[in-house]
């Protein structure tokens, strides 16, 4: 048996519509203004997805850090455990970013075991199966004791029969909003937990490619994995989980499920447009001062990374603007000499990073913090 999905309420149904409202003018406004700095804007999100939702599992590597991995870069300085894990969780988010449009697709006990060892299989061992159901008991430890269990997984015996329930209705449209049905495929799979490990990450990868497959907007635009990794929110999505109770009800009233799911994708929204506004405001002055400095206009890209992310590396420039190597080199080592940039950490490491002539105005542009309301506020 599996949740029922609750009604709306009114204040439920206000505040979708206000998501869908946000949702069809972003896609509309990516579409009308095309700007270069799109693609950059869809590695970072795609970045910030990976890094949030390792970190509510306690892999702690930086948004700037998992962009640097996902470039091929090598000598980022994380652990080897967190390496692993950022590379695992980004191939299978890869993977999933391409299925929004793929032909004769359906949802299956072997698609969601094969995404679990995409996740999890550089740990497979006999005691702790990747892409197989789990074969014992498990539990989800207390945040406050780690030996008193605040979640007790249904039985391994059941999990089959409950897995195969969860894709019958996966695969069985209805009249529920997709993102509805997204928010409630999450809660389905984290509490079956029908993995050994990795059923946080599978849950909310699982809401992710729900999102996908609706096809409004591109999932890395979509996901709520960045907004679950706040610390704040990541505290909230804990104690909502909890108050469903410390073994599987399935008979209970998931209502604030659904409407903390509904803040998810107001506030994440609120957060993505302001990015891309952000992106393209930054992109449009630094546009203006390297024509004023009559320096190439492909160095624009750099500076942009250097403003928006922090700092730049020279493989990521070089594959941003299909450049050599020695162009790549060449053109970074220009805008130290001038100031622009200052360079940090030793010739395979080194990065860039804002020089005391870096324009002022935009950095202020870049470094201004977003607003996000609260849309159930009185």
């Amino acid at each position: 048996m599996l949740y029922p999905t609750p009604a709306l309420t009114a204040a439920d149904a206000r505040v979708l519509a206000e998501v869908d409202r946000m949702r069809d003018e972003l896609r509309h406004q990516l579409q009308a203004h095309p700007g270069k700095w799109i693609g950059g804007l869809r590695k970072f999100l795609t970045a910030d997805v990976v890094a949030a939702s390792n970190s509510i599992e306690g892999f702690k590597v930086s948004t700037i850090d998992v962009e640097d991995l996902m470039s091929g870069e090598r000598d980022v300085e994380v652990s080897e455990e967190n390496r692993a894990e950022t590379l695992a969780y980004e191939r299978m988010m890869t993977y999933i970013q391409t299925l929004h449009d793929a032909d004769d697709f359906a949802y299956s006990k072997g698609q969601l075991n094969a995404l679990h060892w995409m996740l999890q299989g550089h740990r497979h061992t006999p005691n702790k199966l990747a892409g197989q159901w789990r074969r014992g008991p498990v539990y989800v430890t207390s945040a406050r004791n780690p030996r008193t269990a605040a979640y007790t997984a249904p039985d391994a015996d059941g999990v089959p029969a409950l897995m195969a329930e969860l894709v019958d209705w996966l695969n069985t449209p209805d009249d529920t909003h997709p993102l509805i049905r997204a928010s409630m495929a999450h809660l389905h799979l984290v509490s079956i937990h029908p993995w050994p490990d990795g059923n946080g990450r599978m849950s909310r990868s699982l809401q992710t490619l729900l999102i996908s497959r609706e096809g409004v907007l591109a999932p890395e635009f979509s996901s709520i994995e960045a907004w679950l990794g706040e610390p704040g929110n990541t505290w909230e999505y804990y104690q909502v989980l909890s108050r469903r109770g410390s073994t599987y009800q399935p008979e209970q009233d998931v209502s604030e499920w659904i409407r903390f799911n509904l803040l998810a994708y107001h506030q994440q929204a609120q957060s993505v447009h302001a990015r891309w506004k952000q992106s393209g405001q930054v992109w449009a002055l630094l546009d203006e001062f390297v024509a004023d400095a009559k320096l190439d206009e492909r160095i624009v890209a750099a500076l942009h990374d250097v403003a928006m992310s922090g700092r730049v590396r020279r493989t990521r420039y070089e594959q941003s603007e299909g450049l050599s190597l020695q162009q790549a080199q060449r053109d970074l080592r220009d805008l130290v000499t001038l100031g622009i940039l200052e360079p940090v950490g030793r010739t395979r490491a080194r990065y860039y990073v804002a020089g005391p002539q870096f324009p002022a105005d935009v950095l202020e542009v870049a470094q201004t913090p977003t607003t996000l309301s609260d849309p159930y506020a009185p």
